[in-house]
């Protein structure tokens, strides 16, 4: 069995990680590291675990007794963490923080469906931010056909959960409830590594929306094409031939169909010679611990698909 140690465990995106490893066929969980928590039965802070491990926060740090270490603490303590601790060779990484997804201190960009390969080699894993994952995988097609050459327009919809899990003023019930903002116009963090990924600067232009719910991306993007819908539709569904996760749909998608999934579902449609993508996923599976786990289904040479066959709650 792979050996995972978990740090940041109080978290949004490590109790997901949790839901998942302890029903993956190939590997266990030796610790969960969390200040916050620490002596607290880790199925009592994140109630969806009741029954499911008896697993207690622990605060030491053991990293020669593990196989593979998940970094899921806040923006910019990764970086931290590597500072106070020595890495041991051998031990594999995945961050899902954005410290390192430049791939600066060798790590490779966590998404499969841009660096499969690239990862299965790897030790280091930068795991990809949840807008930039559902944008990326509603443009990679295009991208590497070379079709971004004009402006692109993308709206997204996220739930209040991509916000983390510590309260914030736009994140309580209450203001979330019945209402919708627009946050970080055209300045989102994840603009650089859509940017460097897809190779299209500037013409890329990005507004971010909070929505009332509690899980998903909704992300419509726009841009000028010149094939027809026939043409686009072969490509996409090519592209994404041999990625278990990411679906082409002939018809509309919705959110429903990936909440609690690591599945991206695609629609395509034509408006005059200009080409609308919608795509969907679950912000805390295919965008943080679901594609941390299929990154670590790629490391150690598994099926891509272990642990991860889940079904959606449509109703």
């Amino acid at each position: 069995m792979i050996r995972a140690g978990i740090i940041g465990g109080a978290g949004y995106t490590a109790g997901e990680l949790v839901r998942i490893l302890v029903n993956h066929p190939e590997a266990e969980i030796a610790w969960i590291h969390s200040e916050s928590q620490t002596g607290k039965p880790v199925a009592e802070h994140h109630s969806g675990l009741v029954g499911d491990t008896a697993l207690v926060f622990t605060d030491r740090i053991d990293l020669e007794g593990i196989d593979v270490l998940f970094l899921c603490s806040a923006h910019g303590k990764s970086r931290g963490f590597w500072e106070e601790h020595p890495c041991p060779e051998g031990l594999k990484v995945i961050d899902l923080a954005q410290d390192f997804r430049d791939e600066s201190d060798g790590y490779v960009y966590g998404l499969p469906e841009l660096n499969r390969d690239r990862i299965s080699q790897a030790r280091k894993v930068a795991n990809p931010g949840c807008f930039a994952t559902a944008i990326q995988l509603a443009l990679l097609p295009l991208a590497k056909a070379g079709l971004l050459s004009g402006d692109v327009h993308v709206q997204a919809v996220t739930g209040s959960t991509g916000a983390g899990v510590k309260p914030a003023p736009t994140t309580h019930f209450s203001w979330r409830s019945d209402n919708l903002s627009i946050y970080k116009v055209l300045t989102h963090q994840h603009l650089l590594e859509i940017r460097r990924n897809l190779g299209i600067g500037d013409n890329l232009h990005f507004i971010p929306v909070r929505g009332d719910f509690a899980r998903g991306i909704f992300a419509v993007c726009e841009t000028a094409c010149s094939l027809t819908i026939e043409e686009v539709s072969a490509l996409y569904k090519d592209f994404y031939a041999d990625a278990p996760f990411t679906w082409v749909l002939s018809g509309p998608v919705d959110l429903k169909q990936v909440v609690n999934t690591n599945k991206c579902l695609i629609a395509l449609e034509m408006h005059e010679g200009r080409l609308v993508i919608t795509s969907v996923i679950d912000n805390l599976l295919k965008g943080a611990s679901g594609q941390a786990v299929q990154n670590l289904n790629l490391l150690f040479g598994l099926p891509e698909t272990a642990g991860l066959r889940l079904k959606a709650s449509v109703f």
